[in-house]
């Protein structure tokens, strides 16, 4: 078991991590922003899904495969480089009408949290974070280091959930603004294109 001052310096060092401005966090205040807080906690639960499964890769030691094999890494980092592409050519795309209505499909939810975690799921820088940040609040001496960084990775998980939450609900606010706004949710349709490009652009060129 974790000592509680561990857990709390873990729990702050978290949630310092997500708050810096990266993939997820962007992803989560763009989509929030154009479809409102409830598509905004769907895209979070599906990044927070990935976290669990990161957590377990790096607990497993799984993720020690993304470190050393180089091909490993980049295939993993073009698959979510071309989802990325995907998502910016929908968002370019995308008409007026898919959010101007307020009432979104009976699958849009499920679509949006699908989204957030392949997003998650096939960004390999993901896992080798996890790897390296992980072990460091492990301590051999307090039992089992798998069970620790599980631990951690959950804490971890909620940590990131909090913050995302959070963007989210600020976002969501200027999303029910752009419902009544046709043309700010087209320039805004395009802002996200652009970005998700610039996301999968950063994906491809980055290192191990």
């Amino acid at each position: 078991m974790i000592p509680l001052n561990e857990a709390i310096l873990f729990v702050m060092a978290a949630m310092a991590l997500a708050m810096v401005p990266g993939p997820d966090n962007i992803f989560v205040m763009m989509l929030s922003a154009l479809n409102g807080f409830k598509a905004g906690i769907a895209v979070v639960a599906g990044l927070c899904s990935g976290l669990v499964v990161h957590t377990m890769a790096a607990a497993m030691g799984i993720s020690a495969i993304f470190q050393t094999s180089p091909v490993a890494f980049n295939v993993v980092k073009i698959l979510g480089a071309l989802y990325l592409l995907y998502l910016a050519w929908q968002s370019w795309n995308a008409g007026k009408s898919d959010t101007s209505s307020g009432v979104q499909a009976p699958d849009s939810l499920k679509s949006l949290y699908i989204r957030g975690l392949v997003m998650n799921i096939t960004n390999p820088k993901v896992t080798i974070f996890f790897l390296a940040f992980l072990p460091e609040f492990a301590n051999p001496a307090m039992g089992s280091v798998t069970a620790q960084m599980i631990q951690l990775g959950l804490l971890f998980i909620a940590s990131a959930m909090l913050v995302f939450t959070a963007i989210a609900w600020f976002a969501g606010g200027l999303g029910d603004w752009l419902k009544h706004s046709p043309k700010a949710q087209t320039v805004m349709n395009r802002c996200t294109s652009v970005v998700f490009v610039g996301l999968a652009l950063k994906l491809v060129v980055s290192e191990r």
